[in-house]
């Protein structure tokens, strides 16, 4: 029985150092130290020994099986390291290629001119103020010198939810919220950027949805000429210290008087030109003196404050600064169209 333990062994030493794999090497393991291994077949011999034999086979067989098992330990720890080795020859990388250049996004155009506009009017002391896109009629209307069945209304077609909820058309009502919320005290300062949405057919300059900033200020003594300046300011910033401006005469239910203001055609110069239709003027917002009956309805006394606003929708202002013909570009998300102004 030594002899078949002896031969056992240095049978298994060899074969385990011929081993190429993993799997042949479990296989060694089990044929040797298996339930069915070729140790334990041997030792079942071991009850017709007499009793002085059977404690030196034992140990013997102990110490060829702790040997075997080292074998394959060490064996299997030396295929893992050489496995380990052959796949990080195979996935060398090479550190000194160029990398692949990864594609940064930039801003929306319309956000930089929402931003743009933000930042002049902050410089000039107002406050940004936001509010609901679902409003109520109260303040989209009625609380803007509209009330129930106004003509006027009908400029301004919307989505209606109920009877008495809608998505807002202008964010003239963020003008009213704020001046509620100021209870008859100024002065109130504000700008309101904004998306508003209109019941309208979509076409090369109209949209169903989109983007408006409106400007307020009620404090006393406010009069005509602090809104013409305010607005020349604002067009000298958004097109260049030479542009001109121009207000009309025009209606709009929440102002009084209200003027359409027109740029001179950055194009021609004021000349005349294609693009402004041969006047020398571009019509770019609305405006006018806060109409005294909204102040009123917001808590003002109209003897002692007065005020004025408009409004302008960015899309027109980004179409104009950057020859843009339709305002469909801006929201149909095609990134040949929109990584042109990354850098804007």
């Amino acid at each position: 029985m030594k002899e078949r333990l002896q031969s056992i062994k240095e049978e298994a030493l060899q074969q385990i150092e011929d081993v190429k794999d993993s799997k042949t090497l479990q296989d060694l393991r089990v044929k040797y130290l298996g339930k069915k291994g070729q140790i334990t077949e041997v030792l079942k011999g071991m009850g017709n020994l007499s009793k002085e034999e059977r404690p030196v086979i034992g140990q013997l067989a102990n110490e060829i099986r702790d040997a075997i098992t080292e074998a394959l330990d060490t064996k299997q720890e030396t295929l893992e390291q050489a496995a380990l080795q052959q796949q990080l020859k195979e996935e060398t990388v090479d550190v000194t290629l160029p990398g692949k250049p990864s594609q940064v996004g930039g801003s929306h155009l319309l956000m930089n001119v929402i931003r743009d506009i933000e930042d002049l009017f902050t410089g000039m002391g107002y406050e940004i103020a936001e509010g609901p896109e679902v409003e109520t009629d109260y303040y989209n209307f009625e609380a803007l010198n509209l009330p129930k069945g106004h003509p006027a209304r009908d400029m301004q077609d919307s989505f209606y939810i109920t009877e008495e909820l809608l998505m807002r058309t202008h964010t003239s009502p963020v003008q009213a919220r704020t001046m509620n919320k100021h209870e008859g005290r100024g002065p109130v300062k504000i700008i309101c950027p904004g998306k508003v949405y209109r019941r309208d057919t979509d076409d090369a300059t109209h949209s169903h949805q989109f983007t408006q900033i409106e400007g307020l200020y009620v404090d006393e003594n406010i009069r005509m000429s602090d809104l013409k300046g305010t607005l020349n300011t604002l067009a000298k910033h958004l097109f260049g210290e030479d542009r001109h401006i121009r207000l009309r005469p025009s209606y709009f239910p929440f102002t009084e008087p209200s003027v359409e203001m027109d740029i001179s055609c950055k194009v021609c110069n004021g000349h005349g030109c294609s693009v402004c239709k041969h006047t020398g003027w571009i019509e770019m917002l609305g405006a006018g003196l806060v109409h005294p009956n909204v102040l009123e309805m917001a808590g003002f006394d109209s003897e002692k404050y007065s005020g004025f606003a408009f409004g302008m929708g960015p899309e027109r202002i980004a179409m104009l600064k950057h020859g843009i013909e339709d305002i469909r570009h801006f929201y149909t998300n095609d990134v040949r169209f929109l990584k042109q102004f990354h850098q804007v």
